[in-house]
């Protein structure tokens, strides 16, 4: 792939690997520092072979460089060969254009590996940077004969840039809990119907009397913690999705570059850990990530994940708490639905055509579900 004229001004490059750009450069295009898409978390995925050869996951970073030769404009980008580990299907996208004879992939995905986290994708020192990047990225598929670009959970003050660009939209739903400026659990828990109630009090008390609690951070999480917390994700991981997507050393390189973006929940009994749920701490925002146990404990699934993390939130004034994807249970324990995005480029125009036709109907269906979920949720009517 060849470095690509966009303007006098600026000039679009692929990179081997977000390693290989200015770690300072690419950390102040992403300027809410949303963790996911920071060049230490980027890094630590090619550096620990979670991303790159054997992975259908080769890193493909696009860079727009200004007239001073430093970073204007990048977004993180993969020639992909398959299509998992993006929490945005597209399976049946790949399995029509191959039987009316196109090639599918590889595609270039545009996202935070493995992570169903809103956030931007296109890293800006302006906005008015956006549409040249997105003609990059156009550039990228066109000229490599690839046949689409999708950039998955894109926050949605970018969603104009791409619609702007002419790129399709589609919608999806997670389940978020937000922060009522709570003073503490029992003032959320008294925002809520009092069967629910009785249910998070009995479903706390349970999982709490089976095992120890700890919240560790940063220098905090110890070897020993890493390796007990391992054998969790793994267990998790090959359940599934067959094999985990992230390998162990992975949990090393970010353990010694994003200490404190770091809090572990962990589970123990008699001194010895049972269960673990990772999370990265934004800057308003913490993000439920992996989880994992040893022992099938009652309800220990929803303390750490769910509770531990609102009152983590609560404690440190969060705005709100994002627990990943999916999840419907997610509803009754105060986590409600929320619409997520993603935009994509379709090269051949027939198929285009029929991608749109699609979102049409399929954006009427979610939003006409999320209407409904929200309906469902766990709190006080009037």
């Amino acid at each position: 792939m060849s470095d690509k004229d966009i303007s006098d001004a600026i000039i679009a490059e692929i990179a081997s690997g977000v390693s290989a750009l200015d770690a300072a450069q690419w950390d102040a295009l992403n300027v809410l520092g949303n963790p996911f898409v920071n060049h230490a978390f980027l890094a630590a995925l090619e550096e620990s072979g979670s991303v790159g050869q054997g992975t259908g996951w080769s890193p493909a970073p696009i860079a727009l460089r200004g007239e001073d030769g430093a970073l204007a404009a990048a977004l993180p980008a993969y020639l992909k060969s398959h299509s998992q580990g993006e929490y945005v299907f597209d399976h049946h996208w790949a399995d029509a254009y191959e039987r009316a004879g196109g090639r599918y992939y590889p595609k270039l995905q545009i996202a935070a590996p493995f992570s169903p986290v809103p956030g931007p994708r296109l890293l800006l020192r302006d906005e008015g940077k956006g549409p040249a990047l997105l003609a990059a990225a156009e550039a990228v598929v066109r000229q490599n004969g690839l046949s689409s670009a999708h950039a998955t959970f894109v926050e949605q003050g970018q969603l104009d840039l791409f619609r702007k660009a002419g790129w399709l939209i589609r919608q999806g739903t997670q389940f978020h809990w937000t922060n009522a400026g709570y003073g503490a659990f029992d003032d959320f828990m008294a925002t809520l119907a009092s069967r629910k109630r009785r249910a998070i009090r009995k479903e706390r008390a349970a999982a709490q009397s089976a095992v120890d609690i700890e919240i560790l951070r940063g220098a905090d999480i110890r070897p020993e913690h890493w390796d007990a917390f391992w054998i969790f994700y793994q267990d998790t991981g090959a359940r599934k999705w067959g094999r985990p997507y992230l390998t162990r050393a992975f949990f090393d390189l970010v353990a010694d570059s994003m200490a404190d973006r770091l809090v572990l929940f962990l589970a123990s009994i008699d001194g010895r850990p049972v269960a673990g749920a990772l999370n990265i701490l934004g800057p308003d925002c913490l993000y439920g990530r992996y989880w994992g146990c040893t022992q099938d404990i009652p309800y220990l699934h929803f303390e750490l994940c769910y509770y531990q993390a609102i009152d983590f939130a609560i404690a440190h004034g969060l705005a709100r708490v994002e627990a990943g994807a999916q999840g419907e249970h997610k509803l009754a324990r105060g986590y409600l639905p929320v619409p997520t995005w993603s935009a994509h480029y379709i090269a051949d125009p027939g198929f285009r055509a029929a991608i749109a036709d699609f979102l049409a109907r399929e954006t009427r269906a979610v939003e006409r579900e999320q209407e409904f979920l929200g309906e469902l949720g766990p709190f006080r009517r009037g």
